[in-house]
Formats: structure tokens, C-alpha cells, sequence
């Protein structure tokens, strides 16, 4: 059974995303400082640009030219160059980790949700929060629940919540978690000021 994500709104951006792990983990890295469903577009472009989304050929590219392919418009980020760097870091980072096999981040030895966090926040690009988000999206949505996944998820792991990409479904559930965010850079600015 092959689960459909709808994180990027466009059928074969979403379909590349839900059959392959290392596209998933690189629209998660582009979803920063840049709308989020264009975040998760990249890898198709990629993927259309380099006849295929392999992270072997990724890993391999030449760093120029490879920053040339995803800065070229569309581009696969606003800051398409900067973003190529790292998405070839983190092919690199999982070819030689993990054998390419992204999967084997959460099934490896079977890891509890504490190791597999752990090792999310080990990839190149990921910090705290991205990690949780993603680990948050592997539960919710792809079924990999390993225990305790939920407590190292924190809150992106609450049920019914529209905080993160965790919790997008549809078009209108981006639409709530974009307003989630929203409100709580409008109380962070607030905060700030005080």
C-alpha cells in the first residue's frame, strides 16, 4: 500500500515524494525560508532536470553544475545555489551512512523514536525542529511508528494538530497550517517587542 502524500498540491511532485524516501527528506530539508509546498517541488524538478531522482547520481553530480540544475528557474528554492550544496550534502550523508538506503534511518536496527530522532537531527540541514517535524510526518503519515515515537516528536506528534507538514493531507489543511504559523510568528514578534 503506497500512501499519498499531498505536501507539494501537485499529483507526480506528491507521487515522487510518497515513493521515495530520499525525495521526502530533501523537500523537508527545502522547507525552510521558502512557501512550503514549493519546498517539496524541488526533488521533482530535480528529478526532471537529471532524468530521474536517483540520490547516487546526486551524491555523484558535479557540485557546479549540479548547483547550476536547481538554480536555473524554476528554481528549486529562492536560494537555489545555497540549497543545492546542501541537498548534495545530505545524498552524500546518506550514501555513505546508510548505504543510499534512506529508509534504513528509521528501520535500522529497529531504533526507538529517541535514536530515530537522533539521527535525523545528525543529517546536514536538519536541526532540532526539522527532525521532529519529519519523524512527526513518518508517524502520522507513513505509518513508521517506532516506540516512543510520539514523545520525540513532541508536539508535532498531537493528533488532529496543524502545526507542521505533519499535518498536511489537502489543500485545506495547508491552508490551516499555514495560518498555524502565522499566528505564532505574529506571538513571537509580540514577545519580542515586549
Amino acid at each position: 500500500m503506497t500512501v499519498e502524500l499531498c505536501l507539494a498540491q501537485e499529483p507526480e511532485a506528491d507521487e515522487l515524494l510518497s515513493t521515495d524516501p530520499f525525495a521526502l527528506l530533501t523537500g523537508m530539508l527545502l522547507d525552510q525560508q521558502f512557501p512550503l509546498e514549493h519546498a517539496f517541488r524541488g526533488p521533482k524538478k530535480i528529478a526532471d532536470r537529471m532524468d530521474g531522482f536517483a540520490i547516487d547520481k546526486i551524491a555523484e553530480a558535479d557540485p557546479e553544475v549540479f548547483e547550476e540544475l536547481c538554480a536555473t528557474p524554476p528554481a528549486i528554492h529562492r536560494y537555489g545555489r545555497s540549497m543545492a550544496r546542501r541537498t548534495q550534502e545530505l545524498a552524500r550523508y546518506v550514501v555513505e551512512n546508510y548505504g543510499g538506503r534512506t529508509e534504513a534511518i528509521w528501520t535500522e536496527g529497529d531504533p526507538d523514536g529517541k535514536e530515530v530522532l537522533r539521527r535525523l537531527k545528525a543529517l546536514p540541514g536538519y536541526g532540532d525542529q526539522k527532525a521532529r517535524i519529519f519523524l512527526a510526518l513518518l508517524g502520522k503519515q507513513l505509518g513508521v511508528r517506532p516506540a516512543g515515537w510520539e514523545k520525540a516528536a513532541g508536539a508535532y506528534s498531537e493528533k488532529g494538530s496543524r502545526r507542521s507538514a505533519a499535518d498536511i493531507v489537502d489543500g485545506e489543511s495547508l491552508l490551516e497550517v499555514r495560518a498555524f504559523k502565522k499566528q505564532m510568528k505574529a506571538a513571537a514578534k509580540e514577545t519580542a517587542g515586549k
